[in-house]
């Protein structure tokens, strides 16, 4: 597999503020993470005692994407399966664009890393033998997912930030916004960071900063992604020189609870797991005519099949019916979804529930290899934040809670290998300013986002054309305009900036690559070209004003 280099024709500030290390609050540390999911987290707790680590987080350290996560992690625990079957099933998924190296690292290592959660503590559902249950989701051939009711990310994430704020190398700020890293030479230097209405701007200095900041799902409108996922880290890293890879690669998740007062309620795919049949508006079943796996088909081929579906009948959504299943079995196995659909009117175990697809997982983001590292010495990228090959074009069911434990652990273990060169030195004080001659100008921030998001979701969403991808890019470039130049008074400008600057290098890729592949469906190439198209499309960083 080869790659597709490309520079991102804008230019772009290095840094979003001014700033002058020698004159503003410093502090030190041997290790920052950028991020308070189970990635980040984890890796903070895979480093060795002895670092100093920085955890620091936009937010509530418990808003996150891992929080929210539904269905499990996949492990290949069964006596019936192997991490060769789970290798084949992700490889199928990615259609054609995993990295062999990085999903090999992945399947094998995958059943350590779920030990040590156990160890922490981690309270997994488990049957009569008190062996741990094992359910399947779409394209996996074998039941391996693990999970906690229909709340896995919670209890996962809820017990490793319990342990990591035990720990007294680790330092943890809320709040925090990582504004840019700091580089020196092609080095990472630290972290810039700002509070939330950018009165106080601070600069972290460590020799390794790690991003697990999360993907960019809120560069859409209608998205089962927290307000925090604005794609600040791909942004960040791009500014310093890092490459960007599998942008155009957006997954859809099908089946999102459709109602006037909730469209963002992820229905999990475990309940299709657990046997829930997809139903057009005139109760008709209909995935058999799209592909042979009906309901477990890849999340791509069922999206479209409930996209095409919804155009054919035309309505806004479908049903899924687990009326088959008792009311005791999915209290049960699905505590939180069968609460939150009683609470809007559904009861599972009798009615139908209306659903549709939404935006749900960035496949793309910053190139890193398969122990996590980028092409900038001592910054690190792990989880949605990252991207290392695992998912391709379109990511396996629960891989990516297992991809944020196994990347996580390996850079933990790349800390501990060079742990007599990061340990922060005597001395340690880059010098490090920027300064540029910024306009003052009222910009609608909120409305701007806005703006921005529905013209990724209209134009760039789960079927795509040159035609929709044109118009998309020539909007965005013209809110560029608005911004360029304008002071980033304030966290929220900056995140628009960074919405910007990564929805137009999303549609420049998904432009690029002329051909359907996976979570990337073009109208005008609806057929993937295999042997031409077997390549990764990497926008490379550095591209500065002057």
């Amino acid at each position: 597999m080869h790659k597709l280099m490309q520079k991102d024709n804008g230019k772009h500030d290095r840094y979003l503020i001014d700033f002058d290390t020698d004159n503003m609050p410093c502090e030190f540390y041997d290790v920052v993470v950028i991020g308070s999911g189970i990635a980040g987290v984890y890796t903070a707790l895979s480093a060795p005692r002895n670092t100093n680590i920085l955890v620091i987080t936009k937010e509530a350290i418990e808003i996150n994407n891992s929080v929210l996560a539904q269905g499990g992690i996949a492990v290949s625990l069964d006596q019936n399966d192997s991490p060769e079957l789970h290798f084949k099933d992700t490889l199928f998924a990615g259609a054609g664009l995993c990295d062999e190296m990085a999903v090999n690292a992945l399947v094998n290592e995958a059943a350590e890393n779920i030990a040590t959660l156990c160890l922490y503590g981690v309270n997994f559902d488990r049957n009569e033998d008190k062996q741990l249950s094992l359910t399947r989701e779409a394209a996996h051939s074998m039941n391996r997912i693990i999970h906690t009711g229909d709340a896995t990310g919670k209890e996962v994430c809820d017990t490793l930030v319990s342990a990591v704020s035990g720990r007294d190398n680790v330092t943890i700020k809320e709040q925090t916004f990582a504004i840019d890293i700091l580089t020196e030479e092609g080095e990472c230097k630290g972290v810039l960071t700002s509070n939330e209405d950018g009165t106080e701007v601070k600069a972290y200095f460590a020799p390794v900063v790690v991003c697990a900041s999360g993907g960019y799902g809120r560069l859409y409108s209608k998205t089962t992604n927290p307000e925090v996922a604005t794609g600040d880290g791909a942004a960040l890293a791009f500014r310093a020189g890092a490459e960007l890879m599998d942008l155009e690669f957006v997954q859809f998740h099908p089946t999102v609870l459709f109602h006037p007062d909730n469209q963002n309620f992820l229905i999990s795919e475990a309940v299709r797991g657990e046997g829930a049949l997809l139903r057009n508006s005139k109760g008709e079943l209909f995935m058999e005519q799209y592909h042979p796996l009906k309901e477990l088909a890849p999340r791509d081929v069922v999206s479209r099949a409930i996209f095409q579906e919804m155009k054919k009948t035309g309505t806004n959504h479908v049903f899924l019916d687990i009326t088959h299943k008792d009311k005791q079995f999915l209290e049960h196995r699905f505590p939180m979804i069968y609460k939150t659909c009683l609470s809007y009117g559904f009861d599972m175990s009798k009615d139908f529930i209306p659903v549709a697809p939404c935006q749900h997982y960035s496949m793309g983001g910053i190139r890193t290899d398969e122990w996590g590292r980028t092409n900038i010495r001592g910054f690190y990228a792990v989880g949605e934040a990252a991207c290392n090959g695992i998912h391709g074009a379109n990511r396996l069911a629960s891989n990516s809670l297992l991809e944020g434990l196994v990347f996580g652990r390996r850079i933990g273990l790349q800390i501990k290998e060079n742990l007599n060169q990061i340990k922060m030195r005597e001395g340690f004080k880059p010098s490090i300013s920027y300064k540029k001659e910024w306009k003052d100008t009222d910009i609608n921030v909120v409305s701007m986002i806005n703006r921005l998001q529905n013209i990724m979701n209209q134009n760039v969403g789960i079927i795509r054309s040159k035609e929709s991808l044109s118009a998309a890019i020539s909007q965005i470039d013209e809110m560029k305009k608005e911004v360029e130049g304008v002071r980033a008074v304030h966290t929220q400008f900056m995140e628009l900036k960074n919405m910007l600057m990564l929805s137009g290098m999303v549609v420049k890729a998904a432009l690029l690559r002329e051909e359907s592949r996976g979570a990337h469906f073009r109208t005008d190439f609806p057929v993937s070209d295999d042997k031409s198209w077997l390549k990764n499309i990497v926008f490379y960083g550095g591209t500065y004003n002057a």
